[in-house]
């Protein structure tokens, strides 16, 4: 496996280019980074932030989800197994 495909060969599985697995996965993050500063704010001040953290869940596995389904996923061989 050459050094290239170990950074195109997810960002493909996915239906990107690395350049667009690269922003896309930067919006999650961020996202995830700001909904959790929201919700330790919300552990001490119980009555600010009181549904961030829930809203920004349900937005990114919205986007994930969608994203999905516009890539079908790749087919498995016939002897893979499964993880229990």
């Amino acid at each position: 496996m050459d050094l290239t495909s170990h950074f195109t060969a997810h960002p493909q599985s996915v239906g990107e280019t690395y350049t667009e697995h690269l922003g896309r996965a930067t919006s999650f993050g961020l996202r995830m980074v700001f909904a959790g500063l929201a919700c330790l704010v919300h552990g001490l001040l119980p009555f600010l932030f009181v549904r961030t953290g829930s809203r920004a869940i349900a937005e990114l596995n919205d986007r994930m989800v969608t994203n999905r389904r516009r890539c079908p996923p790749p087919a498995l061989a016939s002897n893979a197994r499964l993880p229990h």
